[in-house]
């Protein structure tokens, strides 16, 4: 071998949307190329507007472009592939550089951008190989315009100081819509195209050095001329047999997984403490955690055996997470690390502190809330709402484990509403007292009991840990000598070296208790949070401040969004942050701060949302139908003609269980559609169409996305919610800001197309 091939990120984007025999084409040319890049059939010749850009053949037709990167040690030449295109796509104007903020190797490619941007820009692409029997039309004067540029408010010096590439800078200052902003990205590198977003977003220059440029800035000033330096700091592929693989397997993105520099710097960073990442739906807090997951397990010693815990709040969120992680980590690693969702967690605690045969019985809330009813019944105390209590019994009792009536007069109420008075309080707790007596008899606990006792032995056993380690401390750090290997050896170590807690923000003040009594405070690098509270579905106020988890100073937030296309977002940012007078909702950071998605942008783009009204239930549903048969159709063949199966790739998303049992009849029966029901455990047969409940949808996507039912009085649902307008209005607020979380939760499950539909009025949370 007389060279290195290694691949550009962007060339990588290419090779998978091309064909399959153009693919095989690449992998022999690389072949030859490695063996000697001279050869006469290659053709390798430099273009003219930029001499470090040279174009080899491939075949008549495509074209590889690369650019020489030094020599190894070994004096082997090092080239970077940084495109692979047809022959009538290369000009000579393709330019690569050095960035100056993050000294990565650019690719800048003007064959994407508007001709009108460019005309206004004076910038005219010359044809590498232009046609024989075509010349190349004359260039045009641009047509006058009236039309202010987009980020008209920049200079090109803030925009060259924030890392936006020179060839760039006149370009996007040019541009005078949107759609002219997405052309010139399209072919812009990942930091110029995050950067301008942001600004057309309408984030500020301090928010966008701060959030975008400054988690990649290199930190000193790089050489622009040494491109073997540059090529280091590059997130490259190096081309070898498992790239054939690869390509023959016809799915080259899928080989390996990459992160947005941002991401990839909150993943690998050093925290002193608990850290957090939040952002928006499809912004990758995902696979932030597990790449985090993965970063931390490769630095345990060997026979570092689950010291590093995954968990989630819902078993089929934990089911997703294990299916990832295991695509993305060797065994070796992933025998490192333990899954499991946050209730089976506390379930485990419980059986290791609970003798045999004293074990309860856990119910979910809706018999704990009958049991209340049935009490406040039967003393005939109308004081308070059963719901009210149920909550302030889970979220500010169990949530802080308040032992006694005077521990709950001090107690912390922060999002609980109105206040409660002394003579208030000592009355609902009697109320309790009784209720908890009645649950005993029964031999029953809720979820939130459970967690509760959970984070109580799990904070006895880590007071045990901090005793010992402060006795062995007093004795001159002798070892502690133990002859059994039982109940003294629980209490040596924390459970866990680092915990990561995905979908965060719907965890309970127990959960969080727990998981904080389950680490090592003093350790580094201790828990990692990803969460966003506007997808908080499930009512868990809490401050984590307040339960021994200091995030502040330790928190990044994610901006773009690779899931959802411009168009959905836009209408879906709209259900949460509603524009219309006295509609603004607020949400909290997961501590005592507020949180929003300022600066929340996609770059995808796709079909506007469709919003389409019935006036019965069955003219929606048979409207479903003509949908779901469309869409069937339109992605039973893919872009070379071939067939494929279109089950998993769509979804109709409704507000409750009766709507699916009526929805899932109507399309099997009437529409001759096969179906399968979403459920905790995931899908429940292997029906084409996924239908379920909007709390059923949390971490999931699909390409197409019908929400039905969403109709004024459904979502929310004003007979539940209604009665607490004037009896309690802070309890109203929160009943609301959970229902269009929710609905934003749906709505931002769909990838390519979404369609929203009602029968009678449309809900009030709809952009309609």
């Amino acid at each position: 071998m007389t060279a290195r091939l290694s691949l550009y990120r962007k060339a990588e984007q290419e090779l998978y949307k091309l064909d399959r025999s153009v693919k095989a084409l690449f992998y022999d040319f690389c072949h030859g190329f490695r063996n000697n890049p001279n050869q006469p059939g290659l053709k390798l010749k430099k273009l003219k507007g930029d001499s470090r850009i040279w174009s080899a053949r491939v075949n008549d037709s495509y074209r590889a472009l690369l650019t020489p990167t030094g020599r190894e040690t070994d004096g082997t030449e090092s080239w970077l592939v940084i495109a692979v295109r047809h022959r009538r796509d290369v000009y000579e104007e393709l330019q690569v550089a050095v960035n100056r903020v993050t000294g990565e190797i650019e690719f800048v490619d003007l064959a994407v951008v508007g001709d009108s941007a460019l005309r206004r820009a004076g910038i005219t692409l010359t044809p590498a190989e232009p046609e024989r029997s075509k010349p190349a039309p004359a260039p045009q004067p641009a047509p006058p315009t009236e039309i202010p540029p987009l980020l008209a408010a920049y200079s090109a010096d803030q925009l060259r100081e924030l890392g936006v590439a020179d060839q760039l800078i006149d370009l996007a200052l040019a541009v005078t819509d949107s759609e002219e902003l997405d052309q010139l990205v399209e072919g812009a590198p990942l930091l110029s195209k995050d950067i301008l977003y942001g600004l057309a977003a309408g984030m500020s220059i301090d928010e966008v050095r701060k959030e975008i440029t400054q988690p990649v800035e290199l930190g000193h000033e790089p050489d622009l001329g040494d491109f073997a330096a540059a090529l280091s700091r590059t997130k490259v592929t190096a081309v070898d047999d498992d790239v054939q693989a690869a390509i023959d397997e016809g799915d080259f993105r899928a080989w390996k997984v990459f992160l947005h520099p941002t991401q990839e710097r909150i993943v690998h960073r050093h925290y002193n403490g608990p850290a957090r990442v939040s952002g928006g739906p499809g912004t990758g807090k995902t696979i932030v955690a597990l790449h985090r997951v993965k970063h931390l397990a490769q630095q345990l010693p060997p026979g570092s055996s689950k010291a590093i815990l995954l968990t989630t709040f819902t078993k089929n969120l934990t089911t997703d997470l294990r299916l990832r992680l295991a695509s993305l980590i060797e065994p070796e690693f992933l025998a490192r690390v333990e899954i499991a969702h946050i209730d089976q967690l506390a379930a485990r605690v419980l059986g290791e502190n609970t003798a045999p045969g004293r074990s309860r019985q856990r119910v979910y809330d809706h018999v704990a809330l009958n049991e209340m009813r049935q009490l406040l019944a039967e003393l005939d105390d109308r004081r308070w709402e059963p719901e009210f209590l149920l909550e302030e019994w889970e979220q500010v009792i169990l949530g802080q484990s308040v032992p006694t009536r005077s521990a709950y007069f001090q107690a912390r109420r922060a999002g609980r509403g109105r206040s409660l008075t002394r003579p208030e309080r000592n009355h609902i707790w009697k109320l309790i007292e009784q209720f908890t007596a009645r649950l005993d008899k029964l031999g029953v606990e809720t979820w939130g009991q459970a967690s509760e006792r959970a984070a109580r032995f799990e904070m006895e056993r880590a007071a045990k840990i901090r005793a010992r380690r402060e006795y062995k401390e007093g004795i001159g750090g002798k070892d502690l000598i133990h002859r059994d290997n039982s109940s003294g050896m629980r209490y040596l170590n924390y459970r866990y070296r680092h915990i990561v807690v995905d979908e965060a923000q719907d965890l309970s003040p127990a959960h969080w208790k727990m998981l904080r009594a389950m680490a090592d405070p003093d350790l580094p690098n201790d828990i990692f949070v990803a969460g966003d509270t506007h997808q908080r579905i499930y009512d868990h106020q809490v401050a984590l401040g307040a339960l021994g988890i200091t995030i502040r100073g330790r928190s990044s937030r994610l901006t773009l969004s690779y899931r959802t296309t411009k168009e959905i977002l836009t209408k879906a940012l709209r259900v949460v942050d509603p524009v219309r007078p006295g509609q603004r909702v607020s949400y909290d950071d997961l501590d005592d701060g507020a949180d929003n998605l300022a600066g929340y942008r996609s770059v995808l783009h796709g079909p506007a949302p469709a919003f389409t009204p019935y006036e019965t239930w069955d003219d929606e549903l048979a409207g479903l139908a003509a949908t779901l048969t469309t869409w069937r159709k339109e992605l039973s063949t893919d872009e070379n003609g071939s067939s494929r199966d279109p089950s998993g790739h769509i979804a109709v998303c409704v507000a409750d269980r009766d709507m699916v049992s009526q929805t899932m009849y109507y399309l099997i029966t009437k529409a001759g559609i096969t179906c399968a029901e979403l459920t905790k455990d995931g899908p429940k047969g292997d029906g084409e169409v996924h239908v379920g409940t909007m709390h059923r949808f949390k971490g999931l996507e699909y390409q197409r996305l019908a929400i039905v039912g969403a109709s004024d009085g459904i979502i929310p649902r004003t007979h539940v919610i209604d009665r607490y307008r004037t009896e309690d209005p802070p309890r109203y607020e929160r009943e609301q800001r959970k229902a269009r979380s929710l609905l934003f939760v749906a709505t931002t499950r769909a990838r390519d197309a979404l369609t929203i539909s009602w029968h009678g009025k449309a809900s009030p949370y709809l952009p309609v």
